[in-house]
């Protein structure tokens, strides 16, 4: 866990600083939509070791990060994978999805394949009862929401192009960030 000062935000990542030392945070559209614009934060994290890099995941609840965990443990889910799963759907809506055998939900998120959903559902079927679905937080409309959206959705891997094109169908400048992310997951 980190506890500490909100230096930078962005849909995608944050910047902690914790006694003088500045941590880079990955974190999902639903921990960014539940964090507000205060400077003091308190971030749960996960810490993943590759051998590559060392990343740090942060969480605004420890359900979330109860989630990724879960996710991360099936087979074909790397932690990107379970952090697009975690932008699209809250940890109560992925469990609704697994619970209720819904394969064409945990299908719709990119990286996804039918095996891959299939196989979420029968590994963490039981584990994840104690999820339940919550309620959304709908955040304020900000002239940049289109940019931050578009921003977060080359960060997660996606072309540019195709998500302004996704954006110039779904924007009507009403939506939050968090809503136009979700709706372009759905469509990328």
């Amino acid at each position: 866990m980190l506890n500490g000062r909100m230096v930078e935000k962005n849909p995608t990542e944050l910047v902690i600083d914790c006694g003088g030392v500045g941590y880079e945070v990955k974190i999902s559209l639903n921990t960014f939509s539940q964090l507000g614009d205060n400077e003091a934060v308190k971030i749960y994290t996960q810490f993943i070791v590759r051998e590559d890099a060392q990343l740090l995941y942060g969480f605004a609840t420890k359900e979330e990060r109860e989630m990724f965990n879960f996710l991360i443990s099936v087979s074909g889910i790397g932690p990107n994978t379970a952090m697009i799963m975690l932008s699209s759907l809250t940890p109560g809506e992925v469990a609704q999805a697994i619970q209720t055998e819904d394969v064409r939900t945990i299908q719709s998120i990119k990286g996804i394949g039918a095996k891959t959903a299939q196989r979420v559902i029968i590994d963490l079927k039981g584990k994840v009862l104690k999820f339940s679905a919550e309620t959304e937080n709908v955040g304020s409309k900000n002239n940049t929401n289109r940019f931050d959206a578009l921003t977060a959705l080359a960060s997660l891997g996606f072309d540019k192009k195709a998500a302004e094109k996704v954006l110039d169908r779904i924007d009507n400048g009403q939506q939050s960030v968090e809503q136009l992310i979700k709706e372009a997951l759905k469509l990328l």
